[in-house]
């Protein structure tokens, strides 16, 4: 029996999968049809533990699932006979060669911003990019970096204050938790060549925006930290930017003065307002160091880099199926559902 719901296979259960997963079922208009991977950790314990149908994502894992005590429901193409539209969360160039399992069985599908643009040719901000992926095949949902990029960028150009923009991206090492088996510990790894990948993977969702990156890495894993400095298309005062940035819900300004002045304590905060694994869906941008002078627009922010995406990908999932035809009305929908707006009457905001 038909719901009248898109059906959402999730193929990955790792950082990202799982988030999507949990999002999906906090839909009013989605059903999770399953979860695809090929461990037998912890990770499918979990999974089976919330009810959640469990496939394996090639047919050699299957006999160690079961061994581990997984129930499998079986393979990746029973789950994605069972879907309308399948979410690769899988690790970066893995979802690439999955692309033609997913046309052989004529499914929408949605990658994730570790490959490339080509992969896809659409890739998504549900801000610039909702309409435009109504009713494709496929989309990619950019990078997380690449997402707040495009959100901040495009706040200001909405209200015709952006001419150029020029970041400092100080990238996490690693996720957090893998950190014990690698990333990089008393130093710090230059991106070999300027401009850094992330403004160039911005222009593939709006080509007229000129922008300029450059990224380090940095040893730790809490998220990313931006520095911006931003031609503005005339001289401007500091409230005009701070409104521009607050018409977007998943931008949250956030106070120093306030207590929250380091990427950890925005985390305890996401942990102390009960957001799921301390989640930070919006980028927060720290208010009370933003600084105007003239043109130039100075300001910093803060990356979850295992939860901005979500909501996009959400939001992607209703473009692709095309039950939502009106982007704005989509992000309200994922908001509301997420608790995503919800910061600015939190006491550490004006």
């Amino acid at each position: 029996m038909t719901t009248g719901k898109t059906r959402v296979a999730v193929n990955g259960y790792g950082v990202i999968g799982k988030r999507v997963a949990e999002a999906i079922i906090l839909q009013d208009d989605m059903e999770l049809a399953g979860v695809a991977d090929i461990t037998a950790d912890w990770r499918m314990q979990v999974a089976g533990g919330k009810g959640f149908r469990i496939y394996a994502g090639r047919p050699d894992a299957s006999a160690e699932m079961t061994a581990s005590g997984v129930e499998v429901a079986g393979n990746l193409d029973e789950l994605l006979a069972n879907a309308d539209v399948v979410v690769d969360c899988t690790p970066k160039k893995v979802a690439a060669a999955n692309i033609e399992t997913y046309r052989k069985m004529g499914r929408k599908f949605i990658l994730q911003g570790g490959e490339k643009h080509d992969a896809t040719g659409h890739s998504f901000v549900a801000e610039c990019s909702y309409e435009s992926a109504l009713g494709r095949e496929a989309t990619r949902v950019v990078s997380c970096n690449t997402t707040s990029i495009v959100r901040t960028l495009s706040a200001l150009k909405r209200v015709g204050l952006l001419h150029k923009a020029r970041g400092t991206l100080l990238r996490r090492a690693t996720d957090p938790w893998e950190s014990h088996l690698g990333g990089i510990m008393n130093t710090l790894v230059p991106e070999a060549e300027i401009p850094s990948h992330q403004g160039p993977d911005a222009q593939t969702v709006d080509p007229e925006l000129d922008v300029v990156t450059m990224a380090v890495k940095v040893p730790q894993t809490l998220s990313h930290l931006h520095y911006w400095n931003v031609e503005l298309t005339r001289t401007a005062v500091k409230e005009e930017v701070l409104d521009a940035f607050r018409a977007s819900s998943r931008i949250a300004m956030v106070r120093i003065d306030r207590g929250l002045a380091a990427l950890n304590t925005v985390k305890e905060w996401m942990l102390d307002i009960g957001r799921p694994h301390g989640d930070l869906y919006e980028v927060a941008i720290w208010e009370d160091m933003l600084k105007v002078d003239g043109n130039e627009l100075y300001y910093a922010y803060m990356v979850d880099n295992q939860a901005i995406v979500i909501p996009e990908t959400i939001d992607a999932i209703r473009a692709l199926a095309g039950t939502e035809r009106n982007g704005q009305a989509s992000m309200a929908r994922t908001d509301a559902a997420l608790g995503i707006g919800r910061l600015s009457r939190q006491p550490t905001s004006q």
